[in-house]
């Protein structure tokens, strides 16, 4: 894929690039995206699935509008497993995206950094959450998230870097990244999976 020949430029990560790997495109629902993304957060991958599933579950397994989402009572909405904290961080999703229209649609017509700024304004939603939007809903191939843990592990063993001093971390790592662009998504994607992959062999 087009993306592999420039990221192989970086002898680090051309041992990782080996695969093709791609976004899943533009997703639809764009509210519901940002929701899934709060009900997942500090969750295990399993049982973020599993409140998930419940909250859908109020919905008759469909995706809500907004409006129903608002319309929900809010103890309906804790029963399904999401704390007090979330069930307001859900409720502001859908009040701001109803009240902006927010829409894959009108995103498009914006820039990373613009959607970053926009969806940021929302309680509960921060940088990580956005990039992760910008790259598995929104198709956008040069994200990069430094604040990933998945991501820093990764590339402190990879190269090098000191895992201890964040700031200096980060520093490290968004001066390495550039040498990534335009495709930083893909880098991503590969170091998520070499860390995946180094986990299960350590297991």
């Amino acid at each position: 894929m087009y993306y592999r020949k420039h990221l192989r430029k970086d002898p680090v990560l051309a041992l990782l690039v080996v695969n093709v790997r791609e976004l899943p495109g533009v997703q639809s629902n764009i509210p519901v995206r940002l929701m899934s993304a709060i009900v997942s957060q500090q969750l295990s991958t399993r049982v973020a699935a599993v409140i998930w599933s419940r909250f859908l579950g109020l919905y008759n397994g469909r995706e809500p509008s907004c409006k129903r989402v608002l319309e929900t009572p809010s103890e309906k909405l804790r029963s399904v497993g999401l704390s007090e904290a979330k069930v307001s961080y859900v409720k502001s999703v859908a009040s701001f995206c109803l009240e902006h229209t927010i829409t894959a649609k009108r995103l498009s017509t914006l820039s990373d950094e613009e959607v970053i700024h926009l969806l940021t304004q929302i309680k509960g939603v921060g940088v990580w959450t956005v990039q992760m939007l910008l790259m598995f809903s929104l198709d956008r191939p040069d994200v990069f998230a430094p604040d990933d843990g998945g991501i820093q592990q990764a590339m402190a063993a990879l190269y090098g870097l000191d895992y201890t001093n964040k700031r200096q971390l980060k520093e490290s790592m968004n001066a390495i990244a550039e040498q990534w662009r335009p495709y930083r998504s893909f880098a991503c994607i590969h170091l998520w999976e070499w860390k995946d992959r180094d986990r299960k062999k350590d297991g």
